[in-house]
């Protein structure tokens, strides 16, 4: 696999920095590819902007910080206003659907959108911070750059034990989303 650019976009609170730590996690441990993450996130404790890049390459990263991301998820309008412009104009977007409205006149014209009601169905799992984690196996599925296993495995060693029953569930629920063609 060539270079690809992965960035996770959102707010604190999200769980943003945690969904690109288990990606990477997945990525690097699990299905022995090159890996580097990197995390921004404004002052605020909760409620300001933050982001999660990942590049991976198999040959080595030789520069590790996300340009133009390749796959773009956006769990705000406000990630949604910041990283789009910058993003590969062939990438991949991935959204909730409930929290970022987006129209063709705001994106590139050869990009491709896949949505998701990440926060609703984790909200109907019980847990509304459960999101994220519904957002990575969404985007485990419509991506195909991470393992399944890889990032079953990653959840495990990254989420409290008494959380991991439940993100398992959240991952699966995100996962089995892409695989009924939801967009």
């Amino acid at each position: 696999m060539k270079r690809k650019e992965i960035r996770f976009a959102g707010f604190g609170g999200q769980g943003i920095i945690l969904a690109g730590l288990i990606t990477a996690r997945a990525i690097t441990l699990f299905d022995k590819k090159e890996s580097v993450f990197t995390q921004s996130y404004g002052p605020e404790a909760r409620g300001g902007a933050c982001s999660a890049g990942i590049v991976v390459d198999e040959k080595g990263v030789d520069y590790p910080y996300v340009l133009k991301p390749d796959v773009l998820v956006v769990m705000s309008k406000e990630a949604f206003k910041t990283y789009v412009p910058k993003m590969n104009p062939r990438g991949i977007l991935i959204v909730d659907k409930d929290i970022v409205k987006v129209t063709k006149n705001h994106l590139p014209p050869k990009v491709r959108v896949f949505k998701i009601p990440a926060t609703r169905l984790a909200e109907e799992l019980g847990n509304r911070i459960a999101a994220n984690i519904i957002m990575l196996g969404y985007f485990t599925k419509v991506t195909g750059l991470v393992s399944p296993e890889g990032m079953k495995e990653s959840i495990k060693t990254l989420v409290p034990p008494k959380f991991i029953e439940l993100n398992l569930k959240a991952y699966e629920v995100g996962y089995e989303y892409g695989n009924e063609g939801g967009k």
